[in-house]
């Protein structure tokens, strides 16, 4: 089966850190580009930071300096490294995988900031 799932979520106080997961199945792994996107409570989703197949990354604005997007092709996993949070990252994430014209998504997974 194809899919990507989202691991990592929770609750976390402002100024903590959290690391995300996202786990890939049935992909040639290493042949997708990876991103982070996100979701917050009546927002559209956004995006948030890319990891391309040879390692090279960019972020949204709004997470540089604060998040580290990385990829382990051994182990089929795509990493979200969180630092810093804030109350205004609340928001459901999502990866997704894409090589050339396909697109995978995962379910998501919940991350909570508590000022």
């Amino acid at each position: 089966q194809v899919q990507l799932v989202e691991s990592g979520g929770g609750l976390v106080q402002a100024g903590g850190s959290l690391r995300l997961s996202c786990t890939s199945s049935g992909l040639v792994f290493r042949l997708n580009r990876m991103g982070w996107y996100r979701q917050a409570p009546g927002k559209q989703r956004e995006w948030v930071a890319t990891i391309t197949s040879d390692g090279g990354s960019v972020y949204a604005d709004f997470v540089k300096g604060r998040f580290t997007i990385s990829r382990d092709n051994a182990k089929n996993t795509v990493y979200l490294q969180m630092d810093s949070l804030k109350p205004e990252d609340t928001a459901v994430y999502y990866c997704k995988a894409d090589y050339r014209s396909f697109e995978l998504w995962g379910q998501g997974t919940l991350l909570t900031v508590s000022s």
